[in-house]
């Protein structure tokens, strides 16, 4: 099978401008990108299906099989284009509530998200931090670990640490 190359050209044109138009800030550009990108995997579908100009069914015999196109790639362009319309009209009612919300078209950095960046935590602040951690620097220590570099368990009774229970979890338990 030979690929048109032209053809390819076009779907690598296409597929570019997709990419580049979802990637900005624009809800419009974003919409347009989505359908320049669904329409470039659809050509590269029909690309793949066989030979251009082919029917895709003809007859029962087996020389006609050699000159027939793949009617799967057309029903997957079918179901291509129906996926990529709804995707555009759900980007469009999106844009549409934001553009009721904000009056802009553009797509602003979440205050939320900009808030995490701006404060730092310590490492020691980590919700994976354990006993074994420092508090100061939250790197892993020695201390309070049961296992040694290699990852091999120390007995419990040469720990450096052999307070191993809370003690207010041990006068609980006493009760």
């Amino acid at each position: 099978m030979s690929a048109n190359l032209g053809l390819l050209i076009v779907i690598g044109v296409l597929s570019a401008c997709g990419v580049y138009l979802i990637l900005e800030r624009s809800i419009t550009k974003m919409l347009l990108g989505i359908v320049l990108f669904g329409n470039a995997v659809n050509l590269l579908i029909l690309t793949a299906g066989g030979p251009d100009g082919a029917p895709p069914i003809v007859g029962r015999t087996r020389t006609d099989a050699e000159s027939t196109a793949d009617p799967l790639a057309q029903a997957m362009i079918l179901t291509a284009l129906v996926i990529t319309m709804g995707l555009a009209a759900f980007v469009m009612a999106l844009g549409y509530r934001s553009y009721t919300l904000t009056t802009k078209d553009r797509v602003e950095n979440d205050p939320e998200d900009l808030r995490v960046i701006q404060t730092r935590r310590s490492r020691a602040d980590a919700p994976d931090q354990d006993r074994s951690d420092d508090p100061v620097t939250g790197e892993p220590s020695l201390s309070g670990d049961a296992f040694d570099a290699k990852g091999n368990p120390i007995p419990l009774d040469q720990l450096p640490d052999h307070d191993l229970v809370d003690e207010d979890t041990a006068e609980d338990d006493r009760r």
